[in-house]
C-alpha cells in the first residue's frame, strides 16, 4: 500500500482504561478515505510489548495517532520502528519517564483497584479531574466510566505498571521527519499546554493544534473538532 496522504492507512491507539469507544467518531468518519485501525493498549505488560503488539498487527507503513498511553506507546512504536511510521500525532502526551513521586502515587491506586474500587480510583486519576468544561464533559465521563468497568481491575494494574516504568522518548522525537500533530486541550490540567509546547519544541517541525473547551480526552469532549485536525494531518504534504 501506498504512502501518500489520502492511502496511508491510520493506526489509532487509544489511552489507559479505554478501549476503541474512545476513537468512535474518528474512526467512522477518516475510515471514508483510509484502512483505519484501532490498536489495544490494554493487553500487553510493558510499553514495549504493547508496542510490538501494534507492530505485529499494522500495516508495513502507517500514520499513528496516540492519546495518554497511547501516546506513550505510540512513542516506543516510533522508536522500535521509524521506517514504517509515515505520520505521527500525539495527544495528551508526555515523552518523559514517569517521576518517582508520581510512580510511587500509583500504588494507593492499585491496591484499590485490587480490593474492588476501580470506579472510586478512575475518579481519582488525574485525568479525570483534567476534563474541559465543553458540553460534552458528562457524557464522556460516563463512557470513560463505561470503558474502565468492562476493561476491569487486572488491566488497570497492568497499565498503571506500564506507566510507571515507560522509557523516555526525547531522543527518537528529536528525530522524526514525518509530519506530526501535537494536540492539546485548552483545559488539560493534567499535561497543560506548555507541556505540548515543549513536545513541539522538541521535534522542531510539528504543528501544534489546541483544542477550545477540551481537556484531557479531547476525542471525545470535541470529536468533531478533533476528526478535523487528524483530517488536516492525514493530508499534510509529505517532507
Amino acid at each position: 500500500m501506498g504512502a501518500g496522504p489520502v492511502t496511508l492507512p491510520l493506526v489509532l491507539l487509544p489511552a489507559m482504561m479505554c478501549d476503541g469507544r474512545l476513537w468512535r467518531v474518528q474512526a467512522e468518519a477518516l475510515g471514508h478515505a483510509r484502512a483505519v485501525m484501532i490498536a489495544p493498549t490494554h493487553l500487553g505488560a510493558s510499553v514495549g510489548e504493547v508496542a510490538a503488539q501494534v507492530l505485529d498487527a499494522a500495516p508495513r507503513r502507517f500514520a499513528l495517532a496516540g492519546i495518554g498511553l497511547g501516546a506513550v506507546v505510540a512513542m516506543e512504536v516510533l522508536r522500535r520502528a521509524p521506517e514504517r511510521i509515515g505520520r505521527l500525532a500525539l495527544m495528551s502526551a508526555d515523552a518523559l519517564s514517569e517521576p518517582p513521586q508520581v510512580a510511587a502515587g500509583r500504588e494507593d491506586g492499585i491496591v484499590a483497584a485490587k480490593a474492588g474500587r476501580l470506579l472510586d480510583v478512575v475518579r481519582a486519576m488525574p485525568g479525570w479531574a483534567a476534563l474541559g468544561s465543553g458540553p460534552l464533559r458528562n457524557e464522556a465521563r460516563a463512557l470513560v466510566e463505561r470503558m474502565a468497568q468492562d476493561l476491569g481491575p487486572e488491566v488497570f494494574v497492568r497499565q498503571s505498571r506500564l506507566m510507571q516504568r515507560r522509557p523516555e522518548q526525547q531522543r527518537a522525537l528529536s528525530q522524526l521527519k514525518v509530519p506530526t500533530l501535537i494536540l492539546a486541550g485548552a483545559q488539560d490540567t493534567a499535561l497543560p499546554v506548555k507541556r505540548h509546547e515543549f513536545l513541539a519544541e522538541l521535534i522542531g517541525t510539528a504543528e501544534l493544534k489546541v483544542i477550545g473547551g477540551a481537556g484531557h480526552m479531547a476525542p471525545l469532549e470535541a470529536p468533531d473538532e478533533v476528526t478535523e485536525a487528524l483530517s488536516d494531518w492525514l493530508t499534510l504534504p509529505q517532507r
